[in-house]
């Protein structure tokens, strides 16, 4: 949609999500915002109201599926939406001689993929019954790839990417657009922790540039920036595995 007037989105308190908000919001504009932390949600919430957008923000889990069922239809009977996007996630450490893989990528999975499951489903069968709708998918170029550094994350993302991208083929005949999207190293409390150098970091502002001029245009990915798009696109697609596999095992621990 090239110009949404009622938009949700999750993990809002912060990042992408926050910056996105800040983005969408203006007059005539409704924005249903989540997050966990209520100082920093109340914080976007202001900054939105400054701009004259119509907020309404919730302390929500993405993991809490029936509430999220509730919360969303809620947000849906208020004001249709138009536009859903799937933003909250999370990025742990992972030590192997420390912590446990399972609970680790348990936890990971809960956020990153399930919780775009509650996010997504119950918007698209919104949708579905009015003919018309969008829904973005944050994923990550980190799911390009399963990265040793970061398993799970890169495996959630990649999850929610081929997920993306096949619902946007499904329910295209139904009115509705799906976009998924694959940042970079951008902004955020994530990358806040990373002790490691991040080629083309970008700023969250101009990352929510990026999307909210690519979303109005329904471009099935954005993928960005364009450099580290290039070079993990290469790694995909050019380097044989048994290099890719030792420049991988190489990079830091996330």
């Amino acid at each position: 949609m090239k110009n949404p007037k009622s938009i949700l989105i999750t993990g809002a308190s912060s990042g992408i999500g926050k910056a996105l908000a800040l983005k969408y919001a203006k007059e005539d504009v409704i924005l249903f915002i989540s997050g966990q932390n209520p100082e920093r949600l109340a914080e976007t919430a202001r900054e939105c109201e400054a701009k004259k957008a119509v907020i309404y923000s919730e302390i929500i889990s993405v993991t809490a599926q029936k509430e999220m069922l509730h919360w969303i239809k809620l947000s849906d009977k208020k004001a249709n939406l138009d536009l859903v996007i799937a933003n909250a996630g999370i990025g742990l450490s992972f030590n192997a001689d420390d912590d446990d893989i399972a609970e680790h990528t348990d936890q990971i999975f809960s956020v990153n993929l399930q919780g775009v499951f509650n996010t997504i489903h119950p918007a698209i069968d919104l949708m579905k019954s009015r003919g018309t709708g969008q829904i973005a998918i944050i994923s990550s170029l980190a799911g390009y790839h399963g990265m040793p550094s970061a398993p799970a994350y890169s495996a959630s993302k990649a999850a929610v990417k081929s997920y993306g991208e096949a619902l946007r083929g499904l329910y295209k005949r139904y009115g509705i657009a799906v976009n998924v999207i694959c940042p970079g190293f951008v902004k955020s409390r994530i990358t806040d922790r990373n002790d490691f150098a991040m080629p083309f970091f970008m700023q969250a502002d101009k990352a929510a540039q990026i999307i909210v001029k690519n979303l109005a245009k329904n471009k099935g990915k954005i993928a960005f920036p364009w450099q580290t798009n290039l070079v993990f696109s290469a790694l995909t697609n050019l380097i044989p595995e048994w290099i890719l596999e030792k420049l991988l095992s190489r990079m830091p621990d996330k």
